[in-house]
């Protein structure tokens, strides 16, 4: 008897796929994937034969799921080129290095195991935005598949490749030690000899590859890896600890003290330590980003601009591309650099290298460089419940209420707003730096909402509470999953 295809709509997300393997996808439901993907390539390249890069992470099944999309990939005409067991970010390397016409990276990322996904993309160094998405998800659902013949072949050793360029032009003189952990996950058989090849004393933690994950999923925000690597670090006496998530294009930082540092101070420290030989460069960060980035003395003094962009990595991704700019962060953990540091694609063991030029041209630890930094009292990213269908409206009516708000010269917390940002919801600022968020989450039934202030954690508090208030008159809120 024939399968059935199946394949669940919600899997298509904003800037990749992921299903429950079998649950939500199944065999053919993926080669269709394939076939829709192949389509896209060819409508989009404007060549009936492109090359394309395949390559998966170390899970159990993702051998067989690639096997199924490039089924798929080859019934319309696609040249497959196969480099194997790979991270996100050298499936994006091999792209530049092979010159090929797109990418299609089988990965389920820092998910549970049952979890799969395709992370994808045509234009070098970028991958699907919401806008490909969507259209991928008409041509697969609707079956509008082009037919042709390609064909398959294995490329040998790239990851040597791979290794060998990120090693190229990055060798440290500090004598860094640095704990490396992998959570068992694809990064392990990478990101260690890496660190090593530009001249760290690595000290690895989970970095043997293991498709059962047995200690906790490869995920730098997940808080058992963060404890194991804190718990490394002061053993070892290391300078850094590192966390890599499941497909490696996302790290997380643990300091010499053991204490974890979120993603947009480093970002900042990185683009400070950037802007001495890199004056005048422009920084890309997403709203959910300190306000430090605006007010940095280092970063005005060297003549630097930072924007504010939408939240996602795709989003992200783009504007670097877009603006040319030396680099972007965002706060999940994704850092994007451009030539003549990178290609402009999220790459986590990039991301770190970067870390360690910081502390090889600072004579300083990591936990100085922090505590250099002023002081911010910031929020946890906080989703109030919103349904789908409602959170978008809600999420305008904030808008015009906030820029009411500001024409009108009305005070928050006895402070008038100073400016607005509208590209991802709206941020509002205030004279002495204080902002809070409210966006619409990208993934769930829920808003986003998040302030900070470098006053006082009672501002911080005080701006929450207008937030939550004017929130609460849409009648649209329902509970917080965590609050201040």
């Amino acid at each position: 008897m024939n399968q059935i295809i199946k394949i669940d709509p919600y899997g298509f997300r904003e800037y990749d796929a992921r299903w429950l393997y079998e649950k939500d996808i199944n065999k053919k439901g993926i080669v269709n994937l394939g076939k829709g993907l192949g389509t896209q390539i060819i409508k989009h390249t404007k060549n009936k034969k492109p090359r394309v890069i395949v390559g998966h992470d170390y899970r159990s099944y993702s051998e067989e799921i690639k096997s199924a999309l490039k089924e798929g990939l080859i019934s319309t005409g696609c040249l497959i080129e196969d480099i194997g067991l790979s991270l996100s970010p050298m499936v994006y390397f091999a792209q530049f290095n092979l010159n090929s016409d797109a990418v299609a990276m089988v990965t389920a990322s820092h998910n549970e195991n049952g979890w799969t996904g395709v992370k994808m993309g045509i234009q070098k160094g970028l991958t699907h935005a919401p806008e490909e998405m969507k259209e991928l998800k008409d041509i697969t659902l609707n079956e509008r598949f082009i037919e042709g013949e390609g064909s398959e072949k294995k490329i040998n050793d790239f990851q040597k490749i791979y290794k060998e360029d990120l090693m190229k032009n990055n060798r440290i003189n500090k004598k860094i030690k640095a704990v490396v952990a992998c959570g068992n996950g694809t990064a392990g058989i990478f990101a260690p000899d890496i660190l090593r090849g530009i001249g760290c004393d690595v000290i690895e933690l989970d970095c043997d590859l293991d498709w059962t994950f047995p200690k906790y999923n490869p995920n730098p925000e997940d808080l058992e890896m963060l404890h194991a690597i804190v718990k490394s670090v002061k053993e070892n006496n290391a300078d850094i600890g590192f966390g890599f998530d499941g497909d490696g294009d996302r790290v997380g930082v643990i300091d010499n003290e053991g204490n974890e540092i979120f993603s947009d101070k480093i970002g900042l420290l990185i683009a400070r330590n950037l802007s001495d030989s890199h004056k005048k460069s422009k920084f890309i960060v997403d709203v959910k980003s300190t306000g430090l980035y605006s007010t940095d003395k280092i970063l005005n003094k060297n003549q630097c601009e930072t924007l504010y962009w939408k939240t996602g990595h795709s989003h992200i991704k783009r504007k670097v591309h877009n603006e040319k700019a030396l680099a972007g962060f965002e706060k999940s953990g994704h850092f994007f650099f451009n030539q003549p540091l990178g290609y402009g694609y999220d790459d986590g063991i990039n991301s770190a290298i970067q870390v360690c030029h910081l502390l090889d041209n600072q004579n300083k630890k990591m936990s100085e460089m922090i505590k250099e930094l002023p002081i911010t009292y910031q929020s946890p990213t906080m989703a109030p419940f919103c349904k789908d269908d409602e959170k978008y409206n809600v999420v305008d009516e904030m808008v015009k209420e906030f820029k009411k708000l500001k024409d009108q010269k009305i005070k928050i917390d006895n402070q008038e707003i100073k400016e607005i940002i509208t590209v991802n919801g709206v941020r509002f600022s205030f004279e002495d730096g204080s902002w809070g968020l409210i966006r619409a989450s990208s993934n769930k039934p829920s808003l986003v909402v998040v302030t900070e202030s470098p006053t006082s954690d009672e501002r911080k508090l005080n701006i929450f509470r207008f937030i939550d208030k004017t929130l609460m008159k849409t009648g649209k809120i329902g509970e917080y999953d965590q609050k201040i």
